[in-house]
């Protein structure tokens, strides 16, 4: 019968290239790496793994194995974690992952709320969307806070996760207070005008803001030139405040500590969904409570 320590070590030669390399990783001597793959590979009758001069490389049978290895791995970790939440003398840890812009605003009283509503440690994780979703899929976290492109939308369709819609918002262009020449405050650009711009864009390509942008540039014939790649706000308010680059935002999202005014676009720039996300299915009363709060907070005005 196969173990974790057996699968942990096929899975720690393959990242590493060597047994020797394996044992460091893992905390284990070179002997106990070598038990673990041999009595592994007796079990199952096959060669896992070929030993060369310089290193150790799987087999094709090792690979395939590996890759199943990998994520049940996973599910082992996260069914230790929820045990270990649940013994700790009826406190319930409950981890969440949110993206800085909303989850700075909704996330603490959220927080404040349920824990007057149960015995609660909470914790909260900085990431973005697909990080969120990632951490949500692995177990590492219970919930988390994403934002979507609601025309184009990236999550939907995945049937292992549910959202909550919480919050719809149209994007707008953040740009300096002074710097948009002949443009008051609140009226419309025109991406038709936009060729020249610097845009501060999100560190992956693949989340919302970087979709929507790309997709108004391209209808008016243009790639968008990227002056930075940032999720840090303070940088992206700072950069726009100086007249430095545009970037794509909402009103909700607009720190009025910097110099920076949010403008419509002519053209149809789409809504930012911000929706509540967690496994489909039966989840912990935490879980569904904080969802029950973050509803109840999203529908009162946030100040821009």
């Amino acid at each position: 019968m196969m173990t974790p320590q057996q699968l942990r070590v096929l899975v720690g030669i393959r990242e590493h290239g060597s047994l020797t390399a394996a044992a460091a990783a893992l905390g284990y001597g070179v002997p106990t790496i070598t038990h673990h793959l041999a009595a592994l590979e007796g079990a199952l009758g096959a060669q896992l793994v070929f030993r060369e001069r310089r290193g150790a490389r799987l087999t094709p049978v090792g690979e395939s194995l590996a890759d199943e290895a990998e994520q049940i791995l996973v599910r082992l970790a996260q069914a230790e974690r929820l045990v270990a939440a649940q013994r700790d003398a009826g406190l319930v840890t409950l981890r969440v992952g949110t993206f800085a812009s909303i989850g700075s605003r909704l996330i603490p009283p959220a927080i404040r709320e349920l824990r007057q509503q149960m015995n609660v440690q909470v914790e909260v994780i900085e990431a973005e969307p697909t990080e969120v979703v990632r951490l949500l899929r692995s177990g590492d976290v219970h919930a988390g806070l994403i934002y979507d492109f609601a025309d184009d939308p990236a999550f939907l369709t995945s049937q292992d996760l549910s959202l909550t819609v919480l919050l719809d918002e149209p994007w707008g262009v953040l740009t300096g207070l002074h710097h948009v020449s002949g443009l008051e405050i609140g009226e419309p650009l025109d991406f038709n005008e936009l060729c020249d711009a610097d845009w501060i864009c999100s560190r992956n390509q693949g989340e919302a803001s970087d979709r929507v942008l790309r997709r108004a540039c391209h209808t008016a014939g243009f790639e968008p030139r990227v002056l930075m790649r940032t999720d840090d706000l303070s940088m992206i308010h700072g950069l726009a405040a100086a007249g430095l680059g545009y970037a794509l935002t909402t009103a909700a999202a607009v720190d009025s500590r910097f110099d920076v005014a949010l403008h419509p676009a002519f053209q149809h720039l789409g809504i930012r969904r911000t929706s509540y996300v967690t496994h489909a299915g039966r989840n912990a009363p935490a879980v569904r409570a904080l969802l029950d709060i973050l509803m109840d907070l999203a529908t009162v005005p946030t100040a821009g």
